[in-house]
């Protein structure tokens, strides 16, 4: 979401941007795969999409259910001139019209607690290729029960990195908070809307929690096919 205007704009890519060295960090702890197939679920406006196609001078096809998003990822691949390593889907991960065994990387950030664990693994499994890598970004409470059922769907756990303790706070929530804070001195009408409350709302739920959205980053390995 943006808001116009150069000075009194509101976007969420800029803080976004601030989280891209860990994607970065991520997907240098994957082995070398010489131009792979990757599938970025969730992809969003494309910041984490287009991160990976520079790191990996591969094939992305890049996912997500929401127009606005989608649209904005085929404005920034025609920008930054990645048009011909990218293709655009608006599509959940479980309607693909992809063949089994098509990908070597499945990327997904912060996106299997919405979609379910136990599906996107199994759909996850039929697309990746035998020794492929799923690649997932989520909040650490909780995850432990899926990663003990790694087994029964076809993965073993790689690795994992944890991003630093507060920087969801520091490379996100802070920046926001204050890029708020100086929009409301500048154009404070322009701040009433429903996105701006609900990025205040978890401004103050991670101050009140700090520990809220501890995260990592998860690098699951498919080691065997399973039935659908």
């Amino acid at each position: 979401m943006k808001i116009q205007n150069k000075k009194s704009s509101f976007d969420m890519d800029e803080f976004r941007l601030r989280m891209l060295k860990y994607t970065t960090k991520t997907f240098q702890r994957i082995p070398i795969i010489e131009n792979p197939t990757i599938l970025d679920v969730g992809c969003g406006s494309g910041i984490p999409t287009i991160e990976l196609a520079k790191l990996s001078n591969g094939s992305i096809k890049a996912i997500d259910i929401n127009s606005e998003e989608i649209r904005k990822l085929k404005n920034r691949m025609r920008e930054e001139h990645f048009a011909d390593q990218i293709e655009p889907f608006e599509c959940s991960l479980f309607e693909t019209p992809f063949q089994s065994e098509s990908f070597d990387i499945i990327w997904a950030e912060g996106v299997f607690h919405i979609i379910g664990f136990e599906k996107a693994f199994k759909e996850s499994n039929r697309l990746l290729k035998k020794g492929g890598f799923l690649v997932l970004n989520e909040v650490m409470r909780g995850m432990e029960p899926n990663l003990e059922r790694l087994s029964h769907v076809g993965f073993k756990l790689y690795d994992k990195m944890k991003l630093p303790e507060g920087a969801w706070w520091d490379d996100f929530y802070k920046p926001m908070e204050k890029k708020i804070k100086d929009l409301r001195k500048i154009s404070p009408r322009s701040l009433d809307n429903e996105k701006i409350r609900e990025c205040e709302k978890e401004i103050k739920m991670l101050k009140k929690n700090p520990n809220a959205f501890d995260c990592a980053f998860y690098i699951l390995q498919k080691v065997e096919n399973i039935g659908r």
